[in-house]
């Protein structure tokens, strides 16, 4: 059976209105009781995911930044895998001169924006983690986590022609993948939730054959794939559910769907 848990946040743990439900914070508690390492495997930020786990109240380890940072349950660094300095000023400029575009840029201890954007600014009033706008003549390339993409008029289309550019120009010396349709995310080369889960079942004598996970967009691909199980939400990306066509869908994150799962076949 399998030791270690590994769960995305939104889409996934999370239900629709952002928060971890009564129900799946009771059956994470029981299985975490039971001798189960659970881990959050997600995009956001490490400073971020920290209230997520805090609220739960679980010594869960932190898979942050799709894998450049995993931090364990007494908060250390466990692995830190940033963007080459050198690397951060040619992909941030791919998308200058896209005005329905706007650049982030997670460094170790912040988030940065290209220009001001009230809709995700309230997105995150439930962690308190909040962006600064950054300077384009002085732009951070020391300890860079992530640089991300979101189009303005959160659409999927939007983001396609940039990531062709971004494949054509940097080829495998990045990780490239989409987090969700709008967003469009960049790593230092083998970066992924799935290399992280590895690492942290190396320190508990584990592998990844010991892990099952759980997912709903293409940067969780790597972890659902190789993992001993991975699942699927029901409304999950598309493109996911494509590159993974024998894996199985489970119930919706609105349904509680990781809890529902994790109580049928862990808790009966």
């Amino acid at each position: 059976m399998y030791k270690i848990i590994a769960s995305d946040l939104d889409g996934t743990l999370l239900n629709q209105d952002r928060i971890i439900a009564p129900f799946t914070k009771s059956v994470l508690s029981e299985l975490v009781a039971a001798g189960k390492i659970f881990v959050f495997a997600t995009g956001r930020h490490y400073v971020d995911v920290a209230n997520f786990r805090r609220e739960l109240g679980l010594p869960a380890y932190m898979i942050t930044s799709n894998g450049a940072r995993v931090h364990g349950p007494d908060d250390e660094v466990v692995k830190q895998h940033d963007l080459l300095p050198q690397q951060v000023e040619p992909v941030v400029a791919i998308a200058d001169g896209d005005d329905n575009i706007h650049i982030h840029i997670y460094t170790d201890q912040g988030w940065l924006i290209s220009e001001d954007d009230p809709e995700l600014r309230h997105f995150h009033d439930d962690s308190g983690f909040y962006y600064e706008v950054f300077d384009r003549h002085n732009l951070p390339t020391e300890s860079v986590c992530k640089i991300f993409f979101i189009s303005k008029d959160r659409s999927h289309e939007a983001l396609l022609d940039l990531e062709k550019r971004l494949l054509a120009t940097f080829g495998d010396d990045l990780a490239i993948c989409f987090s969700t349709p709008n967003c469009l995310e960049v790593n230092a080369k083998g970066v992924s939730k799935g290399s992280a889960l590895a690492e942290v079942a190396a320190r508990h004598g584990c592998t990844l054959a010991d892990c099952i996970a759980f997912g709903d967009g293409m940067n969780d691909e790597v972890m659902l794939a190789s993992t001993g199980k991975g699942l699927i939400m029901a409304d999950a990306h598309d493109r996911l559910k494509a590159a993974l066509p024998n894996h199985e869908v489970i119930g919706s994150n609105k349904e509680e769907g990781v809890a529902q799962y994790l109580q049928a076949h862990f808790l009966k």
